[in-house]
């Protein structure tokens, strides 16, 4: 027993860090500030805002005493006596310090609060005001619901519609109080939403992580459906968040104003209810731990089935081309069993805790009658006082089983905390190894400069490339060959900063000096224009300069077809593969890098086309490193590096290499 009760002790423990690292940056630094001053200045919140609606009340009270005074001491008695006994006594110290205690939080903590994070607080501090005031409200209609019964009991018509009057006013006010608080929270939500997801952006972009992390290889990395975390789980997690924090604040508010009426009609009523709660509390909790784990697994399968779709898009067309139906048709069953088969477990356990929650519920109706009866039948209370007991014990149950009420929230909240920064840790992992490793990899010099490198392919042990060395200066142009799989894209990779080696060194020239061109380039989600100038800025460059680079990689139907370069299309698609390798050397032309690495860039390409695209890239004087095979490649090139399969090279003149013979 003690053993599980430690267990889930650090299961909590480590679910709340991870909560911390997700939340916190948005309202306070987390190299700066740690997980107890965070929810500290969230108590403190509570303290400010507290403190203004007591002042706020009091003035509001003080005025209407002044205006309407018969009035305010015949509807609004108790609240006066209230506020009356609060600054006579030793309660309006207490209050006070409160909100000293809270301003000098805030105050404390005031350079942490730069960058807009005031901003989010104050957000988060109108919203919970509105809570308070709501509350409040429903505390007062306690008190209208006795007065409104007693005169239903007593017959008393007159005062009967003049109360049902005021409680008509009640909620006049009440509603657009929620209806703002409503609008705020949403607000709040979206703002963090774009905060985090940007945030998370910028992680993955960095350091090549989404390059690093390889989501297409559901194999090879724990972080599946990285576009599903940066999208969905953000939203849920935001919005979840907000749902639990002021779903928290509001229970504390509800508990704290209504405690008080429920003590002062029935001790007994009262810890009643805080035995029944505990009880039923610790009962759920153990009984929706399973949820959290069958959460997690059908936020996956989901992810997991939606991406089998889009897959099936994206390669729509060469999956017609092979007739491919079956096989993507039985992939895509096979993920949508996994979707069902874990949701008809997830139905199994939310049943479960539905009808344990739904009982509980039940027996907390009859705990009113049974205890409040023996007063009332003894004529100790009268029936208003009844109906406020009961009313005052529900707001107060609702608020103890606040938890209870959102097991099933919470466990997908849960399950989703941990997909999401288990995605975050995994990213900013990734961006700290690369931070490592660019020590081997010098961007200062206008050459490529490898020193006694050893390559290997992630996760084997066996070398690609053993000892190479090889200097490139602008000059040069190196033409690799060998055979298919030793290792000839690998060396690009390792040329381009994608891979590093585990042994030797590597100089290499600044990013945008050096542009890499694979056999099927890169199509983007833009116009004309954009897929033209990617990746540099298309503003660089006028209508008749992109169409004349068109022309000069032999496009020129192209122009005719889209005379318009911002016309937007499936690229991919339309063009085809020659046509997209044209494109991409018009890209080259135009970024105009010093280095420029070819994969079989030409490889769709005839051999008179393919002779055109080296003599322009000839004229511009860049260095040159291709992977190919036909021996047309020779002539434009100044040395061959072959690579032989088992870790060895050669590096050879041109004049010296016969392709006959490789």
């Amino acid at each position: 027993m003690t053993q599980t009760l430690s267990k889930t002790q650090k299961g909590i423990s480590l679910q709340l860090g991870k909560l911390r690292r997700l939340a916190q940056p948005f309202f306070l630094p987390l190299d700066q500030v740690n997980g107890w001053q965070f929810i500290w200045l969230l108590i403190s919140l509570l303290f400010c805002v507290g403190g203004l609606v007591l002042v706020g009340l009091t003035g509001l009270i003080g005025l209407l005493e002044k205006l309407q005074p018969i009035l305010t001491q015949k509807y609004f008695g108790g609240i006066v006596q209230t506020i009356e006994k609060i600054w006579g006594g030793l309660w309006g110290w207490f209050f006070s310090g409160l909100f000293i205690l809270g301003s000098a939080s805030f105050f404390s903590l005031r350079q942490q609060l730069r960058n807009k994070r005031w901003v989010h607080w104050l957000l988060l501090g109108i919203i919970v005001l509105m809570l308070l005031a709501v509350n409040g409200i429903n505390a007062g209609i306690g008190f209208i619901a006795r007065d409104l019964t007693n005169a239903l009991v007593q017959k008393q018509q007159e005062g009967f519609y003049r109360i049902l009057g005021i409680y008509a006013c009640c909620f006049v006010v009440a509603l657009p109080i929620r209806v703002s608080q409503i609008f705020f929270t949403y607000k709040l939500g979206i703002i963090w939403r774009e905060w985090l997801s940007s945030s998370l952006i910028s992680d993955y972009m960095n350091n090549k992580a989404y390059y690093i992390l390889n989501p297409n290889d559901e194999q090879a990395t724990d972080i599946d459906n990285p576009d599903q975390r940066i999208t969905d789980d953000t939203r849920a997690f935001t919005g979840q968040s907000l749902q639990f924090t002021l779903g928290i604040f509001d229970a504390l508010l509800t508990f704290s104003l209504n405690i008080i009426i429920l003590w002062s009609i029935s001790t007994n009523l009262t810890l009643s209810l805080f035995g029944y709660a505990a009880f039923a509390t610790g009962i759920l909790l153990i009984a929706g731990k399973n949820l959290v784990r069958i959460d997690f697994d059908q936020l996956r399968y989901e992810a997991d089935f939606r991406y089998g779709l889009v897959h099936i898009r994206d390669n729509a067309e060469s999956i017609a081309f092979y007739s491919g139906e079956e096989p993507e048709k039985l992939e895509t069953q096979r993920r949508l069993d996994e979707v069902v088969r874990n949701f008809n477990l997830l139905i199994i356990w939310r049943v479960i805790i539905d009808v344990m929650r739904r009982s509980i519920n039940y027996a907390g109706n009859f705990f009113p009658y049974l205890i409040m009866a023996v007063p009332y039948f003894a004529g100790e209370i009268d029936y208003g006082r009844f109906i406020q007991a009961s009313f005052a014990f529900g707001m107060v149950e609702g608020s103890l089983f606040f938890i209870v009420n959102q097991i099933e929230e919470l466990a997908k909240f849960t399950a989703g905390i941990s997909r999401l920064e288990g995605f975050q840790s995994k990213v900013e992992q990734v961006n700290r190894k690369n931070d490592i490793n660019s020590s081997l990899t010098i961007s200062t010099k206008n050459e490529i400069l490898i020193k006694n490198a050893d390559l290997y392919p992630p996760g084997c042990d066996k070398p690609i490339i053993q000892n190479l060395n090889l200097s490139i200066d602008q000059s040069d142009k190196v033409l690799v060959v060998g055979p298919s799989g030793c290792g000839k894209t690998s060396l690009l990779r390792m040329i381009s900063g994608l891979w590093t080696p585990v042994k030797g060194m590597i100089e290499r020239p600044e990013t945008g000096d050096l542009l890499f061109i694979p056999q099927r380039p890169y199509m983007l989600l833009g116009s004309l224009r954009e897929q033209l100038c990617y990746p540099t800025e298309e503003d660089r460059f006028s209508d008749d300069h992109l169409r004349s680079v068109l022309a000069e990689v032999k496009l020129h139907e192209l122009v005719d077809r889209y005379p318009n370069l911002d016309v937007k299309q499936d690229w991919p698609r339309i063009l085809s593969l020659g046509e997209q390798q044209r494109l991409a050397f018009g890209r080259l032309l135009l970024n105009s890098p010093r280095f420029a690495v070819l994969d079989e860039a030409t490889s769709a390409l005839d051999v008179k086309t393919e002779k055109h695209l080296y003599e322009l890239l000839k004229k511009r004087e860049l260095a040159v490193i291709s992977v190919g095979h036909r021996p047309t490649l020779i002539e434009f090139h100044s040395s061959v590096l072959e690579l032989v399969g088992d870790g060895n090279w050669h590096l050879v003149p041109t004049s010296s290499y016969d392709f006959d013979k490789s």
